[in-house]
């Protein structure tokens, strides 16, 4: 009768008998814990943000440049086939402000004022202009692309780094999910062996009072005891695993060792996932790996234009107008400047090419290899995720059926363990035949454990191979995230 009881007690949902826990943890704020405070997805996103000092580092090629300069000198000079040497005084201040335009070309403004005293003239005088001049590549480095080539090369960085941050987090969201449902699944196996060692110390005290009795013979005593031994050790191993785990995810969540034992509030699910296989295979070709990979296409893409403009010669076009001024008083010297009395323009053409041309025709090569190879190695991304979709849609499937299994074989062992107990009772079965039986039910009830586990992981698997992890979690990541970061530094 004793036994029945604790037959029945065994069939009740194992979580009753969890010990008290410290701190319960849904899988939801597990997952917003180690979003928020992991370490590794913590340090992912300053790459992103560091992208981001480069891009605003690069849009400084267009703040204008203010340069002055000043200059005084006092020298005497020889002269050649006399004794008579020249000496002389010169004072310089001149002042520029430059700006570079998206077109590429740089507009700049300079004031120069000159001042000389020699005793070759016995005049001193002040000489100064005032002029615009303009610098503007015709074949090479023209235009807004090449221009801000760096700056696109930085956004497009900085996009790819957002898109291997997305990676980090889903990786890191579906770690969180399996290891949450590992620690559930080995505190519910550490409760199917203390009532085990429960019961194979009731079938121990049973015993002995039956040989006492003169019912049973001494060795059904030494089954016994080696049957409680033996679950005793399973569920010291089983509490080990349980405290070991739970250091897991302590790390994984970045919880304080202070926060005590970890209880898992939810269950895993045991509901059958509706899947179009099609549907999968597209929502696959937008996983973060793939859409990083198609970021460093376009920055290929990008380079290869630029190292095919940069093939070209090089042909510069200046232009620029000046006002000069010649005066011994600096006053009159500034008039004629501003009066435009002595105006001069001019314009003119460089052209620059290496014969042979080999750099830049290399450089251009190479970029386009590596786009090549960028395109392919994208190809066969997205023909392994396919492949990792229907993989993992199989998996659904087994471990869905393998529930079903798990279930009809714990109810088969519970009926078996009662048929062999009502034989024990009658001495048609030996203790260790009770024994042996119990512990098919409790590997029975374990594999029953393993299957709604795994069903849940393959369910995490599913949704990691398709990307929409994060978006089943709630989870969303934004340009401005790395833009905080970047902000925050000071």
């Amino acid at each position: 009768m004793h036994l029945l009881i604790l037959l029945l007690i065994l069939f009740l949902p194992v979580t009753a008998f969890s010990a008290e826990i410290t701190t319960a943890l849904s899988l939801n704020d597990a997952i917003r814990m180690a979003v928020e405070k992991n370490l590794d997805v913590r340090a992912e996103l300053y790459n992103s943000a560091a992208y981001e000092a480069d891009i605003r580092r690069n849009r400084a090629i267009y703040d204008p440049l203010f340069t002055a300069r000043t200059n005084y000198s006092d020298a005497t000079v020889p002269t050649l086939g006399s004794p008579i040497s020249v000496a002389g005084k010169a004072f310089e201040i001149n002042a520029d402000l430059s700006q570079l335009l998206w077109t590429g070309a740089t507009v700049s403004a300079g004031f120069n004022n000159n001042y000389s005293n020699t005793t070759s003239n016995p005049f001193d005088f002040w000489k100064s202009n005032l002029g615009i001049f303009v610098v503007q590549p015709l074949l090479k480095n023209v235009g807004r692309e090449a221009t801000e080539i760096n700056i696109n090369i930085s956004r497009l960085n900085k996009f790819a780094s957002l898109e291997r941050f997305n990676a980090r987090l889903l990786l890191t969201v579906a770690q969180v999910r399996t290891e949450y449902f590992k620690l559930y699944s080995l505190r519910e196996e550490r409760d199917v062996k203390k009532i085990s060692l429960e019961l194979a110390q009731k079938i121990l005290s049973d015993t002995q009072a039956r040989v006492k009795a003169g019912v049973l013979p001494a060795m059904e005593i030494l089954n016994a005891e080696f049957g409680a031994v033996s679950r005793e050790k399973e569920l010291i191993d089983a509490e080990r695993a349980v405290s070991d785990q739970v250091d897991v995810l302590r790390l994984l969540l970045q919880m304080d060792s202070q926060a005590g034992d970890l209880k898992t509030l939810d269950l895993p699910p045991r509901n059958l996932l509706d899947v179009n296989e099609n549907d999968a295979v597209q929502k696959a070709l937008n996983r973060p790996d793939i859409r990083e990979q198609k970021r460093n296409l376009e920055l290929y893409e990008l380079q290869s234009k630029n190292f095919s403009q940069k093939s070209r010669p090089d042909l510069i076009f200046t232009a620029s107008t000046q006002s000069a001024g010649l005066n011994n008083a600096y006053h009159r010297n500034i008039n004629d400047v501003i009066s435009i009395e002595n105006p001069a323009w001019s314009v003119g053409l460089e052209l620059k090419y290496p014969l042979g041309n080999g750099a830049a025709e290399n450089d251009y090569r190479r970029s386009r290899l590596k786009t090549e190879q960028t395109a392919l190695q994208i190809r066969s991304l997205e023909e392994s995720s396919a492949k990792e979709v229907k993989a993992a849609i199989r998996g659904l499937a087994v471990g869905y059926k393998q529930i079903d299994v798990a279930d009809r074989g714990a109810k088969f062992a519970e009926e078996r363990l009662r048929a062999f107990i009502r034989k024990n009772e009658v001495g048609l079965a030996t203790t260790k035949d009770v024994l042996d039986v119990e512990n098919d039910l409790a590997i029975a009830k374990s594999n029953q454990i393993k299957a709604v586990v795994g069903y849940a992981n393959a369910l995490t698997t599913f949704w990691q191979v398709t990307g929409e992890l994060p978006e089943k979690e709630g989870i969303r990541v934004v340009e401005g995230d790395a833009d905080k970061l970047y902000s925050a530094i000071r």
